[in-house]
């Protein structure tokens, strides 16, 4: 987690830094920062992060998409204790969107609207919408997965973080030191990775293979406090999977976090269950905005909330019809001047009838 801060902060810092310059690195995201070379760009398009808790351990799936023109960049994020990485199912974000997915529900109107008969113009198909290291650095482990270059690190300093940093090619902005020294003095450790291409001379380009980081943890933290030196506005999405609903217990400097999807998945499939260990889990989905990062305070702590489900409905908007698509609206229209129409016809008939027939009660009352 403080890795990820760290590279959010260190790119927003390479922005200020090499302003006027061709070098365009990444913007801060919301778990971590993307470090490309002097030489080289890249940005990140979107971040999604799915979180599972237990209880005692917690696993973060991170999923990048980028562009740019670097051949390799780095990535870090600070984790309470030591860190297991492997690749993620590329299948779980999607799978997540499915069940957080918004109800659909028809809403009909009676006059007609744009699109509507007769005020529809298109008339097509239809179809749409380890060993130590130098500095104070620990390598505790270090493997390719494919893409990425993985080592997990302990450092007992910012600056230690750095040296690794630069030996390594890429450039620790200095400002970075006052931010990382919270995570310092928790003594938390690092998932450090190089992301390089798996083809010669390729560029870091579209969506990238998921990253699973999975460590111990008495409580639910998503690190946040890195981002406070982004430049731009931020945006968090998380994707959250435990026992119970779970809520931030503060804005931490934000806006306040929208809860877009609240239930429990009884029984999970592919990559979900994969992600719940196969067992029935509460799915809570977040959304966040960040208009002014410098004064985020903190990193996001989750606390179980009461499990009340919660699910969006978007409505599509149809006009009302009968029999078969006679718009409800043309039968109101043309048919009640009709029948009015009609029933003026019986009354008039039924006068008449009235007139032609005998006053048998006027006869009755002669011949007495």
């Amino acid at each position: 987690m403080r890795g990820t801060h760290r590279i959010l902060t260190t790119i927003v810092a390479l922005l200020a830094l090499q302003l006027g310059s061709l070098v365009a690195p990444a913007y801060a995201c919301g778990c971590g920062a993307m470090i490309p070379s002097r030489s080289e760009r890249i940005g990140v398009d979107r971040e999604e992060s799915a979180v599972r808790w237990d209880g005692r351990s917690e696993t973060v799936v991170m999923r990048f998409r980028v562009h740019g023109d670097a051949r390799r960049a780095a990535w870090i994020m600070p984790v309470p204790s030591r860190a297991d990485v492997t690749l993620g199912d590329p299948e779980l974000f999607d799978a997540l969107d499915r069940l957080a997915g918004p109800e659909q529900r028809d809403r009909f109107h009676f006059w007609p609207r744009e699109g509507d008969w007769p005020f529809d113009t298109d008339h097509g198909d239809g179809a749409g919408a380890p060993a130590p290291g130098a500095g104070g650095v620990g390598i505790v482990g270090r493997e390719r997965l494919g893409p990425f270059d993985v080592a997990r690190l302990t450092a007992t300093d910012p600056e230690a973080l750095g040296d690794w940093l630069r030996a390594n090619g890429f450039e620790l902005p200095e400002r970075l030191t006052g931010a990382l020294q919270p995570y310092v003095e928790r003594r938390w450790e690092y998932v450090a990775v190089r992301l390089v291409p798996q083809e010669k001379d390729a560029v870091l380009q579209g969506e990238l293979t998921p990253l699973r980081i999975t460590f111990d943890s008495p409580e639910l933290v998503y690190p946040m406090r890195l981002s406070r030196l982004a430049e731009t506005a931020q945006t968090l999405g998380l994707y959250v999977l435990a026992d119970h609903r779970m809520e931030p217990r503060s804005p931490i400097g934000g806006d306040v976090p929208e809860v877009t999807f609240a239930g429990r998945i009884e029984r999970p499939e592919g990559a979900v269950a994969g992600l719940a260990d196969e067992r029935p889990v509460h799915l809570t989905v977040l959304e966040q905005e960040f208009p002014h990062p410098e004064r985020i305070d903190d990193d996001h702590r989750l606390r179980v909330v009461a499990d009340t489900p919660y699910r969006r409905v978007e409505y599509t908007d149809r006009l009302l019809t009968v029999g078969g698509g006679v718009p409800v609206w043309l039968l109101t229209v043309v048919g009640g001047p009709l029948l009015a129409g009609v029933a003026a016809l019986l009354t008039i008939r039924a006068v008449r009838a009235a007139r032609r027939r005998p006053d048998t009660g006027a006869g009755v009352r002669s011949a007495a």
